[in-house]
């Protein structure tokens, strides 16, 4: 009988227990500051690593520090990366190439920007507002937005078909990975 009671007793106490949770991968997850507030982004190294060890180089450089998202589509994505803010800037690292993968283009999925060629990605990356399957398969995903979505959605939006931002465009205050921040 004591020994029913004890399992009994150890198995209500696991059952009344939350699970225990991993600890968040630090070295893998980005602090995007916005004025809005921060968005926590977990990078996928296991999906793009080249990828994301060109996001994390970047951003141990402060090269994304006041970048504006000089394309901003409502219901589509917001862009960003691009020093000059023309969208035709980039880094003076060499363009990587892809990583396409099986995963989807959903609402908070990070995917590095590119020109018509496949291996012209270089720093410039998107955050999805809204899935968008005609991606799937055609730009690397590189990243999820797993807190602050909606600081992203208040970002200010373009015009025209293209979504350039016309007048001061919302900038990226600071992005950090996790690790470094103190």
């Amino acid at each position: 009988m004591h020994r029913r009671t004890l399992i009994a007793s150890g198995l209500a106490l696991a059952a009344a227990s939350p699970a225990v949770a991993q600890a968040p991968d630090l070295e893998n997850m980005l602090y995007l500051d916005l004025k809005q507030g921060r968005v926590e982004i977990k990078m996928l190294p296991e999906v793009a690593p080249l990828h994301v060890a060109r996001i994390k180089t970047l951003v141990r450089q402060g090269f994304y520090d006041g970048t504006p998202f000089h394309r901003v589509i409502e219901g589509f994505m917001a862009q960003g990366g691009d020093p000059t803010g023309t969208g035709t800037g980039g880094s003076k690292l060499p363009n990587i190439p892809p990583e396409f993968s099986q995963r989807h283009f959903v609402r908070g999925v990070c995917g590095m920007a590119r020109s018509q060629a496949p291996d012209s990605a270089n720093s410039q990356f998107f955050i999805m507002f809204a899935p968008n399957p005609g991606l799937d398969g055609k730009y690397t995903i590189w990243g999820m937005v797993v807190r602050g979505m909606e600081h992203v959605d208040e970002i200010k939006r373009g015009t025209g078909s293209n979504g350039q931002v016309v007048g001061e465009p919302d900038r990226i205050v600071h992005l950090r990975v996790a690790a470094d921040v103190k």
